[in-house]
Formats: C-alpha cells, structure tokens, sequence
C-alpha cells in the first residue's frame, strides 16, 4: 500500500488554504456595508449618467435588503426620483408618500412632497388639454386634483421650502383649472335641465376655489340655475353678487342678466 505523506509544499498551501478561508470568513462579516455601499454608489451614478432603470434595480436592492442600512434613507429618496423619470407616476407617489410616512423629520421630506406633486401633476397633464363640454361629465380628473392637494400641502408645511414658489405657481394654475372643470359639468348640467345640481356645482367652486377666476362664472350659473328653478328671489340675489364683484361680467348688460339655457326672461338686480 502506498502512503501518502504531507511534504512541506503540501503543508504550505493547506496553510495558505485555511488562511484564506480565514478571510472569506472576515469578508463575508464585513459583506453587508460593502455590498450595500456598492449598490448605493451604482445607483448613484446611475442617476448622474441618466440610466434610470439601472438606478432602480440598484436603489430598489437597497431598499429590500437594507431598509435599515446606512444610505437606506437616502436610497428611499433617490428612488422617487428615478420613478419619476421613468415616467412611473404611480410608483414615485407610492415611494413619496412611504418615505413622508418613514421619516416625517426627514430635512429633504419637502422634496418628497414635492416629487409627489410633480408625479400627480404629470399623471393628470392628458386630462388637463382639450377639455370639451361633449364629454366632461366623464372625465376623471383625479390625478390632477391629488396634485392640487400635494402642492398645497408642501406649501402649508414648508412654506419656506426652496420648492414653494414653484409648488405655488403650480397651484394657481390648478385651481383654475379645476374650477372650470367643474363649470363646464355645471354647463351640462343646465344643457339637460338639471338645475340643482348646476347650482350646486357653482357654490362648490366658490367654496373650494374661492380665488379661482372662474368664482365669476360660478355665480353666473347659479343665477341661471335658480332661474330655472323658477327661485326669482334667490336668482336676484346671486345677480347682486355677481355685479359687485364683476360688475364687467360678459352676461351682464348693466345690471340685467340674459340667461344662455334656461328659457326664461332676462333679469334685473
């Protein structure tokens, strides 16, 4: 039989075996920073060089397997980001208003906010062009109405925030359109004679949008709504705001309005 006898080369490189193994073992305790550095940098520059997608696969990584690492915070943000520009409106709302839930403190959670509105905004941009009366009492203006809200919220808590002014120009333009939104549903509504509800849709406006420019507009059509509703008195006295407020309204003649759909004769305030 013959024996096999371990020899110095033999010796050396079990040596250098088991001392390697040594350090794999070292290597995988330290695995876990490294790794996710290494995501978080990838990601990064992902980012920078404008490949989205890889930067989503990177800094969704980290966010599954170190939701508690040390660049996770930033992660969760830069996240939303890439969403965004990926046009995933749906997915950075969802990411912008986890990481508003997680980290309330956060010093950047205005741009959250923010980044929320801008994805709302974008999501209901189609809804906003074109708008006609044929078939607006179908149009979903949802998304357009979530960046309303967002971008009055970021506003409110972070009135100060570098993205106010923006957010602020944004909503003015919003709520005019969305308050049109809502008179040319009331419009409809008086084309099919459905004067209560026409009124209704105006005071709605002057409630919710009251400095929207469409306020005008919206005590017009309750002055013809209640003319359709055979109310002359409650007509009257919308007639009286409408003239004190726009005195230069296009349905007045003076101080006497010529209703467009109900048929029923002009009146004077």
């Amino acid at each position: 039989m013959r024996v096999i006898t371990t020899g110095p080369r033999l010796a050396v490189m079990l040596l250098a075996s088991a001392l390697l193994a040594g350090c794999a073992s070292s290597q995988e305790q330290e695995a876990p920073d490294l790794q996710e550095r290494q995501l978080y940098d990838e990601g990064r520059s992902a980012l920078e060089g404008g490949r989205f997608t890889t930067a989503i696969n990177r800094l969704e990584a980290i966010d599954t397997r170190f939701p508690f690492g040390d660049t996770a915070e930033q992660a969760q943000l830069e996240l939303i980001y890439a969403y965004y520009q990926t046009d995933d409106w749906e997915k950075a709302r969802a990411a912008a208003s986890r990481f508003i839930r997680l980290h309330p403190d956060h010093p950047q959670v205005d741009y959250a906010y923010y980044l929320r509105g801008l994805s709302a905004w974008q999501a209901g941009r189609f809804s906003l062009e074109g708008l006609r009366l044929i078939d607006i009492s179908k149009r979903d203006l949802g998304a357009t109405r979530d960046a309303y809200s967002d971008f009055r919220e970021l506003v409110q808590r972070f009135p100060d925030s570098q993205y106010a002014p923006d957010a602020q120009q944004r909503i003015v333009y919003l709520r005019n359109v969305l308050a049109r939104h809502e008179l040319q549903v009331a419009d409809f509504y008086l084309r099919k004679g459905a004067y209560l509800a026409a009124v209704e849709r105006g005071r709605w406006v002057i409630e919710h949008y009251p400095e929207a420019q469409a306020t005008r507009d919206a005590l017009a059509t309750m002055v013809e709504g209640y003319l359709g509703l055979d109310m002359t008195e409650r007509a009257r006295e919308t007639l009286r705001v409408l003239i004190d407020n726009a005195p230069d309204h296009e349905r007045l003649d003076g101080r006497t309005f010529d209703p467009q759909y109900v048929d029923a004769a002009p009146i004077t305030a």
